[in-house]
């Protein structure tokens, strides 16, 4: 059984940065995306980046430029570096490790999630 423990969060003041890392308990199948999300208070949860094992990506619109995605597959880590941080990234940041959309394996879990790590960008 997998899990996902996340950390790295916290409170910074607008145009800073912070470094969130997931570390995975288990192997994680190469097959998997590894990647992170984020829901504000009254939000759903949405997307902000993913990565392939292979090291391709894919970010929201909204963090484009600011945030970075990296994955160490021999560590089955993964780690999100936000710069130029602003309030509206205030939310609770999950890790994510899934299936690629519409690919469904027997004996794996479709998906896993962390337990969520809080980042508030305030002054």
């Amino acid at each position: 059984q997998v899990q996902l423990v996340e950390s790295g969060g916290g409170l910074v003041q607008p145009g800073g940065s912070l470094r969130l890392s997931c570390a995975a308990s288990g192997s994680i199948p190469s097959i998997y995306r590894m990647g992170w999300y984020r829901q504000a208070p009254g939000n759903q949860r949405e997307l902000v980046a993913t990565v392939t094992r292979g090291g391709t990506t894919n970010y929201a619109d909204s963090v484009k430029g600011r945030f970075t995605i990296s994955r160490d597959n021999a560590k089955n880590t993964v780690a999100l570096q936000m710069n130029s941080l602003k309030p509206e990234d205030t939310a609770v940041y999950y890790c994510n490790a899934a299936l690629p959309p519409g690919v469904r394996i027997a004996g794996l879990q479709n998906d896993y999630w962390g337990q969520g790590t809080q980042v508030t960008v305030s002054s």
